[in-house]
C-alpha cells in the first residue's frame, strides 16, 4: 500500500498511511497577521479530519490556533513538550482536543487504520534547528521538533528547521521527505532550510521521493513587488538543485491541493 501525500500550502500536508491519516502544522485560514495566502485555496473542510494531528513548533504559522479550533472534538494533537505552557490558546482547547506532549526521541502510536491490510502507524519525534519561542522575544520556550511517520512508508515532515550535525542519524532511514524550501518573507536566516540547504539535506538523508513544502503560499501584505522571486522560485529551484546533489531521489513538485502516491522503498 503506498503512501498518499497531499500539500494544501505552507507547511501543512495530508499524509495517509496505512489506511491512517496524519495532518501536519495546519493552517487553514487566508490571513494571519501581517501574512496573507497568495496562491492556492483553502483547505477544504475535509482537510481537519484526521487520526491525528502533528505541530512542528511555537510559530504561529504552524501552531495556529483558530486552525487548531476547526478540528474535530477529540482529535489527537501531538506538540512539542512545553507548548501549552507557553501558548494560552493551547490550553484553552485543550477541553475539545487530546493535547499529546513530545520531545525527541518520543514515539506516538498513531492507531490502526480502517480496512483490509491497514495497520498499525507510529509517529516518532525527531530534533530540529530552529527557534522554539512562540515570539521573538520572551522566554517561552518548547524545542522544535521533526516527524518520522511509519506505517508501510516512513516519511519525514521537517516542520522548520536548518542543517545540524548528525542530522541523517536523528532522523533514521525514510523513504519520503517532506522539506521545507523557502518561507514567507524575502529572507531566510539560521534555523530554516532555502532551496540549496534543503537540497543538501535531501543528499544527507537519501530518501526514495521528497516533496517540497514551507514555499508559494503566503507572503507579507504590501510586499507583493518586493523581491517577487522569493515566493516563487524555491520549488523550482529545489528540484534544480536536487537533481544535481540527489541525483537519485525522486522529486514530486506538488501544485496546492495536489495529491502523489508514493512507494515505500523496502
Amino acid at each position: 500500500m503506498p503512501v498518499e501525500v497531499t500539500w494544501w500550502g505552507h507547511a501543512t500536508t495530508t499524509v495517509r498511511d496505512s489506511g491512517v491519516t496524519v495532518l501536519t502544522d495546519p493552517l487553514l485560514v487566508r490571513r494571519m497577521a501581517h501574512l496573507r495566502r497568495r496562491r492556492g485555496e483553502l483547505p477544504p473542510p475535509s482537510a481537519t479530519r484526521a487520526d491525528l494531528v502533528l505541530v512542528s513548533h511555537l510559530h504561529a504559522d504552524h501552531l495556529h490556533v483558530g486552525s487548531l479550533a476547526r478540528l474535530a472534538p477529540g482529535t489527537r494533537v501531538v506538540v512539542p513538550r512545553g507548548a501549552p505552557r507557553a501558548v494560552p490558546g493551547l490550553r484553552r482547547l485543550r477541553h475539545l482536543l487530546d493535547v499529546v506532549e513530545v520531545e525527541a526521541g518520543e514515539e506516538v502510536d498513531a492507531g490502526a487504520g480502517a480496512g483490509t491490510g491497514a495497520g498499525a502507524v507510529t509517529v516518532r519525534a525527531v530534533p530540529a534547528a530552529h527557534d522554539g519561542r512562540r515570539l521573538n522575544y520572551g522566554p517561552r520556550l518548547a524545542a522544535a521538533l521533526g516527524y518520522v511517520i511509519t506505517g508501510e512508508a516512513r516519511t519525514y515532515f521537517a516542520g522548520d528547521t536548518g542543517l545540524f550535525d548528525g542530522m541523517a542519524e536523528a532522523v533514521g532511514p525514510v523513504d519520503v521527505a517532506l522539506l521545507p524550501v523557502g518561507g514567507w518573507g524575502p529572507y531566510l536566516g539560521e534555523g530554516h532550510l532555502d532551496a540549496g540547504r534543503a537540497a543538501r539535506a535531501l543528499a544527507r538523508l537519501n530518501p526514495k521521493s521528497a516533496v517540497p513544502v514551507h514555499y508559494g503560499t503566503y507572503w507579507p501584505i504590501g510586499m507583493d513587488a518586493v523581491r517577487p522571486h522569493e515566493f516563487h522560485a524555491p520549488g523550482d529551484e529545489f528540484v534544480r538543485l536536487a537533481g544535481r546533489l540527489a541525483p537519485d531521489v525522486a522529486v514530486h513538485k506538488l501544485a496546492h491541493g495536489e495529491r502523489v502516491r508514493l512507494e515505500a522503498a523496502r
